[in-house]
């Protein structure tokens, strides 16, 4: 098993846009041929769009594009210049009069970083398709639908931290998967391999790390919503041949990618949500697909995180002036 770059993934192609005075942004993954889709959702609070199409009892075979996006439900604008961009290149389900692409979406609440009047619109979706087929390099951090993004917002978003986009991509003989994922989470990031706090909720001193965790139980009597609005989004690309059952399962596998190093993971106000696209390339078994996968998503919530730049008050793990706890 080896690391390559994701933009390396074969049958995927990847755009980012944002506006980095606003602090907002969106991410789309495209598979032109058409990908076997699934989904899984664990937050209390997602915002999706088509994605009851990607059940295994339903008729959806393929998903041409997934869209992340900032702006909270406003963000679904952006998703309509995805179809309108993939409808003028003829990728979508041929209808007779047009083809129709099949674009699902997630967003993400970045409203409190940078201008909440400025969101992704269609415009934005449009210009990442663009920037997708020109060749845009991969960027992690403040970039795509991770340029707002923050974590740690358990006690408010005074002491909560920058979030970000990330990605990994892991290849063994012929099998790819890889792993793109916006973090905005309301639980603390942790290193599976050393257990500690890489970047987290404060404490109000900024002598160290809150834990979320221990705050959560400490105020479990306290009902007020001080901290809705966040998410962690996923989409795992492999080239792997997986039904649509198979490829929902591997979803909920890379779930296990973000219980590993988010702590906690998936509360009432995250909407966390885990897409995965399969070109159908290569035999393997969902075991093997889903192991690379909780991998490649775990390493992506990492990179995301280290890439991360501060903004205004938000600090980034790479700004840090107090060593993490246990």
């Amino acid at each position: 098993m080896k690391t390559i770059v994701i933009d390396d993934l074969p049958g995927f192609l990847i755009g980012q846009e944002q506006d980095l005075t606003a602090m907002t942004g969106c991410t789309v993954m495209i598979c032109s041929s058409g990908a076997v889709c699934g989904v899984d959702v664990r937050g209390g609070s997602p915002g999706t769009r088509d994605t009851d199409a990607l059940n295994p009892v339903n008729n959806r075979s393929s998903v041409h594009a997934v869209l992340f996006s900032g702006g909270s439900s406003f963000g679904m604008d952006a998703a309509g210049g995805v179809m309108r961009y993939l409808e003028q290149r003829k990728i979508g389900r041929d209808v007779g009069v047009t083809v129709v692409p099949n674009v699902c979406a997630a967003i993400l609440f970045d409203l409190n970083c940078g201008d909440h009047k400025v969101r992704p619109d269609e415009r934005m979706g449009y210009e990442a398709c663009e920037n997708a087929f020109s060749g845009q390099k991969w960027m992690s951090g403040n970039y795509g639908a991770g340029t707002g993004a923050t974590l740690g917002t358990a006690a408010g978003k005074m002491t909560a931290m920058k979030g970000g986009i990330g990605s990994c991509a892991l290849v063994h003989d012929k099998l790819f998967v890889g792993a793109v994922v916006a973090v905005n989470c309301v639980g603390d990031v942790v290193d599976s391999r050393s257990g500690k706090i890489i970047a987290g909720a404060r404490k109000a001193d900024n002598s160290g790390f809150l834990n979320s965790e221990l705050y959560t139980v400490e105020t479990y009597l306290n009902k007020a919503d001080f901290y809705s609005g966040n998410t962690l989004l996923a989409c795992i690309m492999t080239n792997a041949a997986l039904t649509k059952a198979q490829a929902t399962k591997l979803a909920s596998l890379g779930q296990n990618g973000i219980a590993r190093c988010i702590r906690p993971a998936h509360t009432m106000y995250d909407g966390d949500t885990v897409f995965t696209m399969c070109t159908g390339d290569v035999p393997a078994t969902l075991d093997a697909v889903g192991v690379l996968a909780s991998l490649s998503v775990e390493r992506a919530i990492l990179d995301a995180v280290n890439s991360a730049q501060s903004f205004c008050h938000y600090k980034s793990a790479s700004n840090l002036c107090f060593c993490c706890e246990e």
